[in-house]
């Protein structure tokens, strides 16, 4: 009995030192808060679940609320990180912002599957001259004068009611600001893929990973993905031909076939460089083996090299801290 329990020790013992250990660090403790961009919400709770997984001490608590909140609560000090989805501007970089690259994405325009004019729609697609005659200048109002029918459909226009970087994005692609959108404001990526959904007339836009099935990649059901004519010959040939699966347009989108904007790259801010140690410990490690699950996410990786040079400077930073 005694040899038995010796043998029952020893294996426990053996087991015990096959699974990995992290030990608790300053690095590897503590909480992170992070708010911001629905466009990034999914990847960074991917991110923040896998850490987790690794470093049991940490504690990282993600909430989104468009990407206005989370450059507020990131310059007032609110979050230790802001997830933002649109270009950072030069008032924000006189407050101080700091920012790091993470992934790239981007926006989409979209419309009911129940649309009457759908199936010629979503042949000849949209110029960004006619988008623009949609939610800038009004002068496009009926699916008619786009399409022909004999019955006239009026279009419901649908943008964000909060700050958020999908709108500023969107705008930016059609010749305006956030701002200058026209269209019944809905909240949050969710409310408004909600919104052109239920409605048959309806135009939206949204971010890829609320427009498309996590585990179909096809798109949402009850709404589609509107086709850009990049070249305004008012048909989409084979080239520009690519919403059908998630993948198919992130392959497009990282072979630069899809413009930017509405492609755009996704960042995570702070209020000047971040001196926590466990912030600046998950930063470089969502730049290294983070990385893994961008892909798997619908997202796109950013250039390696990128990825390094950001990553290097934080370790430098890291190592700099007392």
């Amino acid at each position: 009995m005694k040899r038995l329990i010796c043998i029952l020790c020893a294996i426990a013992v053996l087991y015990s030192c096959s699974k990995e250990k992290i030990p608790a660090s300053s690095a590897t403790s503590g909480r992170i808060s992070i708010s911001g961009a629905w466009a990034l919400y999914p990847l960074v709770v991917k991110w923040a679940e896998e850490y987790q997984k690794k470093y049991a001490e940490v504690r990282i608590d993600v909430s989104a609320g468009g990407a206005g909140k989370g450059m507020v609560d990131a310059l007032t000090n609110s979050v230790d990180l802001g997830m933002i989805s649109r270009e950072i501007n030069n008032i924000e970089i006189e407050k101080g912002v700091w920012w790091v690259s993470v992934a790239k994405d981007a926006v989409i325009p979209t419309i009911s599957k129940k649309n009457p004019l759908k199936d010629k729609l979503l042949e000849r697609g949209l110029s960004k001259s006619e988008f623009a005659q949609i939610w800038i200048t009004g002068k496009i109002r009926t699916w008619n004068g786009l399409v022909s029918d004999k019955k006239t459909h009026p279009i419901h226009v649908y943008t964000r009611s909060d700050a958020c970087g999908a709108a500023e994005t969107w705008a930016k692609y059609v010749g305006g600001s956030q701002e200058d959108l026209q269209g019944v404001g809905v909240y949050g990526d969710p409310g408004l893929a909600d919104a052109v959904r239920g409605d048959a007339l309806a135009i939206g836009y949204n971010n890829v990973n609320f427009a498309y099935d996590a585990k179909t990649k096809k798109p949402i059901q009850g709404m589609v993905p509107l086709p850009l004519d990049l070249n305004g010959n008012g048909k989409i040939d084979s080239d520009e031909s690519f919403y059908a699966e998630r993948d198919a347009l992130i392959m497009a989108i990282a072979e630069n076939k899809y413009p930017s904007p509405p492609a755009r790259n996704l960042f995570l801010v702070s209020r000047e460089t971040p001196e926590k140690k466990n912030v600046l410990h998950f930063l470089i490690w969502i730049l290294g083996q983070g990385q893994q699950h961008v892909s798997e996410l619908g997202y796109i990786m950013l250039p390696q090299k990128e990825l390094k040079k950001q990553a290097d400077e934080l370790q430098k930073k890291m190592n700099e801290s007392p």
